[in-house]
């Protein structure tokens, strides 16, 4: 298994990353927040974990060992593979994923692309306490996703869209708030999704790094 890597970096794309190791490029898979650290030609180290499957092996990278550990324990759910695993970290800090599995918070697990509420009830109950209290005491310290919005919101279909796109869900968020503000509305309606995500667009600008 390779556990880390260190190594310059050649190339930051949306979803991923190349870590030239050794004269090696590893390509490795990486949440937006974790990408947004790199920088093309500067030194960098990366926790891994190796998803090893038949026809390939695919490599997955944190910022921290924490949050690999994160990534690995949770995919002992049943139906949890390393793709949602990433989604989870994508949405949700380690510590907002703890919280939302201790409370259970299922309205903050059913923000992750992929998990629905059965899904998410099966995931807080096999997890139990597998990943451990919070490291952080304090909730306002840990970067935490946004809160739930209501049901007929449309606005986590536009973050989500954001997030695939490279920016994070902090900033997605925030975007898609602002967005809102100027239009003098509280939710995105199901009609105004895609206007709702050409303007979060023109206000994230290029803050994209």
């Amino acid at each position: 298994m390779i556990a880390s890597l260190s190594g310059t970096v050649s190339s930051v794309r949306l979803d991923r990353a190349v870590l030239e190791v050794g004269g090696v490029g590893y390509l490795v898979h990486a949440t937006p927040a974790t990408l947004a650290t790199l920088r093309v030609g500067e030194d960098a180290r990366l926790a891994t974990s190796m998803v090893v499957r038949e026809d390939s092996l695919t490599l997955y990278g944190f910022a921290d060992d924490d949050e690999r550990s994160v990534f690995e324990t949770v995919q002992t759910v049943s139906g949890v593979g390393p793709r949602l695993a990433l989604a989870m970290l994508a949405v949700h800090t380690p510590d907002a994923l703890r919280r939302a599995v201790a409370g259970p918070d299922i309205p903050a697990l059913v923000r992750v692309p992929g998990i629905g509420t059965k899904g998410a009830q099966r995931i807080a109950l096999e997890l139990g306490d597998k990943l451990g209290a919070p490291t952080v005491a304090d909730p306002a310290a840990d970067a935490a996703a946004p809160a739930a919005h209501p049901a007929d919101d449309k606005r986590d279909q536009v973050v989500e869209a954001l997030v695939g796109l490279g920016w994070n869900v902090k900033a997605a968020d925030d975007a898609v708030a602002t967005v809102l503000a100027q239009a003098g509305v509280d939710v995105v309606e199901a009609a105004d999704v895609a206007g709702a995500l050409r303007a979060a667009l023109r206000v994230l600008g290029g803050q994209r790094g």
